[in-house]
């Protein structure tokens, strides 16, 4: 094996069928959309909506800080711990 196949075997994304992850990517869609609309009840509008997106993070996606009465509060997804955190 030549020394370009071993990398590029070493970093290749693993195959993924979409049926082998179609219940999770429904899900997560939906819950993306709920986090969406709460971000979008409460954080200031912003030209093209850029105040509802979710930001990459170290575990996951999150939403950043979302106002809220006199304070503030962030939703995140960790893929790492499979779970959702406010």
């Amino acid at each position: 094996m030549s020394s370009a196949e071993t990398i590029n075997s070493a970093t290749s994304w693993p195959s993924v069928r979409v049926s082998d992850w179609t219940p999770t990517r429904d899900t997560l869609h939906m819950w993306t959309q709920v986090v969406g609309k709460i971000r979008m009840a409460h954080a200031p509008l912003l030209n093209h909506w850029w105040q509802v997106a979710l930001y990459v993070s170290p575990r996951g996606l999150t939403t950043s800080a979302i106002p809220y009465r006199t304070g503030a509060f962030e939703i995140e997804f960790d893929f790492v711990g499979h779970q959702n955190s406010t």
